[in-house]
Formats: C-alpha cells, sequence, structure tokens
C-alpha cells in the first residue's frame, strides 16, 4: 500500500486520467514547439499533472475553492515542513471518534454523507487546521486539506459526487488519511477565475479546454468541499444541505454555446485542443450537450483548421444514465 496519495486518485465526474496517453500523444503528433500549456478546467488537475511532466511552463485554471486548495497542495512552491504534515496526520488518524462532541460538519452531514462519528471526526480534523492557521504556512494547511479531501472522498456515502448521498444504513468507516504526493515547483502558474475572463489577460502556446457540456453544476455536485475548504460555515438546506449558489457556469446553461464562442475567439494561443464526449445522446436532460458536435465544430473552425479524433471510453457516470457506444472526442484546432 503506498504511503502517500496522487492526484488522480478522486472520483470526479468528467475524469481524464484513463484518457491521458492518448490525449497527449494527439497532441504530441499535431502539434509543434509547444513550451507553455493552459489547462482552463482543470478540474481534477489530471491533466495539468501530465503537462507539467512536458512543457516548461503550465497555466492551472478552475473556479472551485476546493480543486484551487488542491493545486497548490500538490505544485505550489510554498514552504513546507514533510515531518510537520506526517505528525499532524498520524495524530488525525488516532483520534477515537466515539469521543468527540457534534461539530458543524456533524450536525450538517452526519448519517447522510458520513456515519455520525466519522463526520464528527472530519469536523473536528477541519477546526484544527484552522486553529493552527498561524503555526502552520499556507502549502501545509492546503497539504493537510487536499489529504483530508483524498480520505473522505474513499470513505463517502456517496456514488461519486454530493447531489445526493445513498439512502441506506451507513456502516461505518474509519477515516484514514494519506498524505498527498506534494511537489514544490516554479513553472505553474495557478490561476482561480472565471474561463472566460482569464482568456482575455493570458498568453499561450496551445489551452486544453474540458468545460461542462450538460447541466450539471460542478459547485453543486462537490458543495460539500467547497464548504470545507471555505469553512465560513454558511446555512445548509435541502436534503443535500447545500450552501446559496455560487460559481455557477454559463456551460451548463442554454448559452454555453455563445460562452464557448467567446472563450476561443479571445484566446491568445497557437492551438486550441478540446476534450468533447457524445452524451448528446443521453437519456436524461441534464446530461444532454448544451453544445452539439457540429456546432463545436463549426466554432473552432472559425478560429483556425480543425481536426477531429475519436476515442472509445467507458468514463466514469455518477447516475444512471445509460451510454451507449460512449465515444471521447478531441478537437485540435491550429489557430490562424
Amino acid at each position: 500500500m503506498a504511503d502517500t496519495i496522487d492526484i488522480q486518485s478522486r472520483r470526479y465526474i468528467g475524469c481524464k486520467a484513463k484518457l491521458l496517453p492518448w490525449i497527449f500523444n494527439t497532441i504530441q503528433n499535431e502539434t509543434t514547439n509547444i513550451k507553455s500549456f493552459c489547462d482552463i478546467f482543470a478540474g481534477t488537475g489530471v491533466v495539468a499533472n501530465e503537462a507539467i511532466k512536458k512543457y516548461e511552463t503550465v497555466l492551472v485554471n478552475d473556479i472551485l475553492f476546493s480543486n484551487q486548495v488542491i493545486y497548490k497542495a500538490f505544485w505550489d512552491n510554498g514552504k513546507v515542513s514533510k515531518r510537520k504534515i506526517q505528525k499532524l496526520i498520524a495524530e488525525f488518524n488516532s483520534i477515537d471518534a466515539k469521543c468527540l462532541d457534534d461539530n458543524y460538519f456533524s450536525l450538517n452531514y452526519g448519517n447522510k454523507f458520513f456515519d455520525i462519528a466519522t463526520a464528527r471526526k472530519i469536523g473536528f480534523i477541519r477546526d484544527y487546521i484552522e486553529k493552527e492557521t498561524n503555526n502552520i504556512t499556507l502549502k501545509e494547511k492546503n497539504i493537510l486539506l487536499a489529504s483530508l479531501i483524498y480520505g473522505m472522498d474513499k470513505i463517502a456515502n456517496t456514488i461519486g459526487h454530493y447531489e445526493s448521498y445513498i439512502r441506506k444504513e451507513i456502516k461505518p468507516r474509519d477515516l484514514k488519511i494519506k498524505m498527498i504526493d506534494f511537489q514544490r515547483l516554479k513553472n505553474v502558474i495557478i490561476h482561480q477565475e472565471d474561463s472566460n475572463k482569464l482568456a482575455r489577460k493570458i498568453s499561450c502556446d496551445l489551452v486544453y479546454i474540458d468545460p461542462p457540456y450538460n447541466s450539471r453544476q460542478y459547485s453543486r455536485f462537490y458543495h460539500l468541499y467547497e464548504t470545507l475548504v471555505k469553512w465560513d460555515k454558511p446555512k445548509l438546506s435541502g436534503t443535500a444541505m447545500k450552501p446559496p449558489l455560487e460559481n455557477m457556469s454559463e456551460y451548463c446553461s442554454s448559452r454555453a454555446k455563445n460562452t464557448i464562442t467567446d472563450l476561443v475567439q479571445n484566446l491568445d494561443t497557437r492551438y486550441l485542443v478540446v476534450s468533447y464526449n457524445n452524451t448528446y445522446n443521453s437519456k436524461s436532460s441534464s446530461s444532454q450537450n448544451k453544445i452539439q458536435l457540429n456546432e463545436l465544430n463549426t466554432i473552432l473552425s472559425s478560429v483556425g483548421k480543425t481536426k477531429i479524433f475519436e476515442h472509445s471510453h467507458h468514463f466514469f457516470n455518477a447516475g444512471k444514465t445509460e451510454f451507449i457506444n460512449h465515444k471521447e472526442l478531441l478537437f485540435v484546432t491550429k489557430v490562424k
């Protein structure tokens, strides 16, 4: 069993971990002289993590607070004592949850997404990290939070997201945290901004684009991690105990076509590489693409010569929707 957790060890809708060889082989075959790479909808960060191994400079962007913490934990060049982190994680793992009182996390999420004892433990650890903010560096805090998130993901009473929880009796599963396999890098630039606004500020040899394509908002699917990271303890509501609306994406709305048109027309880059999948055949309306294949091809072709590559792929599906003959598509546009 590995002593650390790598960046791919997380359930996340649309994660491209299994497609990395195909994506980067295609990029290598269809592009030249790439020194700077931007992952403008970075999600789990697995594509950016692979790009870091290949290019001089990598820009990473995502609007979610929880994803920002993960990027900074894995790659930021801040000061960190590995020994201190190991000691704190060992202390966290030794906590007897049965001895803990209720807290914000357990009162809201206990016996829903986690059994009550585990929820108390998560809330206790999160409170402890916050109280220690003045005694640890920002890099160390982010590593602790990211390690906590990855540990929670392993035992959460869900099918991979927090839109809902499994309505069965929860068997107690002790939270065991492992330290993430972090690095300290100087060639990674991390952004947290609306992609269309960021597009007007950056210049890069290649921009990889993997936006949401259906009505499912990532800020709502992963709201629990957003609340955990921000720790402003908002009032929660609904069955899934969600916070007030925040960071809602235009790509999940009827305006998606105009939004991606605006994005590609305002990027200063030599190549656009766009991931796309064929969920427009989905039986579920919430899974159906907001941008059709021919529409995306027209939009990309308006800014340069575009090729389409396809790959059969059984992807992570967090619902009951069935996709027959699912294919992942990759558009490569050489910008005029």
